[in-house]
């Protein structure tokens, strides 16, 4: 049962999404199965970031929400490399929440996702509106409040 539904989000919330340190052996294995040239910390291979930040906040968060997937990604931007023995943390930062115009059970939230390092510099950020379910309307006898009536 998701925890968190599209009313639980408002602009300028701030979420911690756990941390996970990268290997070595793991950088070398992705690019060797996805990517495999002799240069490893180009930014074709940095879009590894990417998956890893996908994994962080599919344990750490949407996975415990009303997730519905989002109908792409607005903006990526690949900061700095992820070195071997970095430890790197996610953060999501809700940018503005809308109701859907044409779903009243779901409703879009525009995050800022990062994976920031040891020193709290952003090294990957992505900005992306996915979907949440919302609270069904019966539960309180009234509709789900729109993010600016909250």
């Amino acid at each position: 049962m998701p925890r968190l539904h599209w009313e639980d989000f408002t602009p300028g919330q701030i979420a911690e999404c756990g941390s996970r340190l990268i290997t070595r052996a793991e950088i070398i294995a992705f690019a060797a199965e996805y990517d495999p040239q002799p240069m490893h910390l180009d930014e074709a291979a940095a879009r590894h970031s990417c998956c890893i930040l996908m994994r962080m906040l599919s344990d750490d968060f949407i996975g415990h929400a009303s997730f519905m997937g989002a109908p792409g990604v607005e903006e990526v931007n690949w900061l700095a490399p992820i070195r071997p023995g970095e430890r790197i943390k996610a953060r999501a930062t809700v940018l503005e929440t809308r109701a859907s115009r044409s779903r009243p059970d779901v409703g879009f939230v525009k995050f800022r996702f990062e994976l920031v390092n040891a020193t709290d510099q952003p090294v990957m950020t992505l900005i992306v509106s996915p979907m949440f379910g919302r609270r069904a309307s019966d539960r309180e006898g009234e509709e789900p409040k729109a993010a600016s009536e909250r």
